[in-house]
């Protein structure tokens, strides 16, 4: 995918909240939206280069988002709503090898209670697809998840619930840079999470992952990595 805004670098100060960051462009403090919400430390400190998409319009408190991190020679997506949209053009050009049958594609299934992220059809059989971003990478092991994810338990537990009523459920696992080598759950800072996960896999839930890549104004999702869900 192309980002179409207008961008310019700026240097991180400072996190505010969850959300909110401090930057500076050209030498001015400007508050600054974070479309990540995980905790990023290795990723996001004082006086590390950043990219800003401009966005302003009427309703926005700030004029920027804080869309990517330079980070070891490469440029890091920190948008955690890419991964869906990358995903979603990849199954209609139908380069993921794993989903290549589908014909259908619907995003934001309502599934019960839930909302997963895309439910593939085909005259087989219904999948539902979760995506989730991830950004930890350590000596090459990129781990997820990066916070407490409630959220991403629930999902989980639905895909397992899906599977139970007929579905093939899927989980699908974008890096959003270059150096991981592989995947495991971040046990030590969400271990229920990790373990779901693995009991999902047990019962035929299916877990992949990609890696993607920024460069220029382009992100692609380039190849599949590994995944390692032993304890």
């Amino acid at each position: 995918m192309r980002i179409v805004d207008n961008t310019v670098e700026a240097v991180f100060k400072e996190r505010v909240n969850k959300f909110l960051t401090i930057v500076e462009v050209n030498e001015n403090s400007v508050p600054c939206f974070l479309p990540d919400p995980g905790r990023l430390e290795e990723l996001l400190y004082p006086g590390v280069r950043v990219l800003l998409a401009d966005r302003a319009k009427r309703g926005r408190k700030t004029r920027y988002d804080l869309i990517a991190v330079y980070h070891d020679d490469q440029l890091i997506s920190l948008d955690s709503r890419i991964p869906n949209k990358l995903v979603f053009e990849a199954l209609k050009s139908k380069s993921l090898d794993e989903f290549i049958e589908y014909t259908v594609i619907i995003p934001e299934y309502k599934f019960h209670n839930s909302r997963i992220d895309f439910m593939l059809d085909n005259t087989h059989k219904k999948c539902l697809l979760e995506v989730k971003s991830c950004t930890t990478v350590i000596n090459g092991v990129a781990l997820f998840p990066s916070a407490p994810t409630l959220r991403g338990r629930r999902h989980i537990t639905e895909l397992v619930r899906a599977l139970k009523e007929g579905y093939r459920s899927c989980v699908l696992f974008v890096v959003q840079r270059t150096d991981a080598k592989i995947l495991r759950p971040h046990d030590s800072v969400d271990q229920k999470f990790g373990n779901i996960l693995r009991e999902a896999c047990e019962q035929g839930v299916e877990v992949y992952a990609y890696f993607s890549q920024f460069v220029g104004r382009e992100i692609t999702i380039r190849g599949k990595i590994p995944v390692d869900l032993s304890q």
